[in-house]
């Protein structure tokens, strides 16, 4: 699977090659119709962050999901997930920021990937209204005007515009979804979570997701197996290993939609002993066998 890094990033859209910047890390802001150019969409990672408000109605592939929306929405893209979009209808409109992991460690405190539209499996879209519609566009045209200022600490300063940009976003969200880990069930979920996630995205043929079973799990967290899976079952109401097999299968969509590799990598890739288990898995889950997957 293709991963654009900063550098191909600015080939790609202005035949130049990005500025150095003063500290730590990268920003950058654009208008978006500046940087509309013909071409065929591709599905790859990226380097840094971006986060879009975009308007019109447009298609996003995000990991192994397509979300299609009309009207202003901002978007979070975060280096862990592949995505691509096109534009269904309408004039395209917006702005949209790029920055690197460097550039927010040196000013945030705590990691970026804790955010809700930054977490693995969070949500990556936020419908806006007319009023949060103009006062994200407001952040974005600050942004813009500072970026081309000669302001010694601009970048220091679009930093607390960035940080307000998602907060903004945040708050379009009901309190109980931002209310984190109230017991002991819901942070040991989280841990698991994130010890899952942690094994992907899987990048090359010979990168392999090794952490199969809820027993993998119980011994890195230091837990009986049997308290691992009443703490996910009641906190997700699925089974450990049920959430297990669901990641796999999203990877194993993405792989098979996104990169040219066989079946058999696919599935040694995946931690299958052999290509024949691989295949009853994924037909028993898709009711498809990978191959007809594919060539849908």
């Amino acid at each position: 699977m293709e991963r654009e890094t900063l550098q191909e990033f600015y080939r790609h859209k202005f035949d130049t090659v990005p500025e150095e910047q003063p500290g730590a890390g990268h920003f950058n802001v654009f208008r978006l119709e500046d940087c509309m150019k013909q071409g065929v969409p591709i599905y790859s990672r990226k380097d840094f962050y971006k986060i879009v408000l975009i308007r019109g109605t447009n298609r996003y592939h995000y990991a192994d999901k397509s979300l299609e929306m009309s009207g202003p929405n901002l978007m979070f893209l975060n280096p862990q997930v592949p995505y691509t979009w096109e534009a269904i209808d309408g004039e395209i409109t917006g702005y949209f920021c790029i920055f690197t992991t460097d550039y927010v460690t040196a000013r945030m405190r705590g990691n970026i990937n804790d955010l809700p539209m930054f977490v693995p499996g969070g949500k990556p879209a936020y419908p806006l209204n007319v009023k949060q519609d103009a006062a994200v566009s407001a952040l974005f045209e600050k942004m813009l005007e500072e970026i081309h200022s000669d302001y010694t600490f601009k970048y220091d300063l679009v930093f607390n515009y960035l940080n307000e940009l998602i907060h903004l976003a945040l708050k379009t969200e009901p309190a109980e979804s931002l209310y984190e880990h109230p017991n002991a069930n819901s942070r040991i979920t989280a841990v698991f979570n994130e010890l899952l996630e942690r094994q992907f995205p899987i990048e090359t043929p010979v990168q392999r997701f090794t952490m199969r079973s809820a027993s993998d799990y119980a011994n890195s967290l230091a837990i009986h197996v049997n308290h691992l899976n009443r703490a996910v079952k009641t906190t997700t109401g699925k089974t450990t290993s049920t959430l297990i097999g669901e990641r796999i299968l999203a990877e194993a969509k993405a792989l098979l939609k996104h990169t040219d590799w066989n079946i058999s990598e696919i599935s040694n890739s995946l931690g299958f002993e052999e290509a024949s288990h691989f295949n009853n898995f994924f037909r028993k889950l898709t009711s498809v066998t990978p191959s007809k997957f594919r060539a849908v």
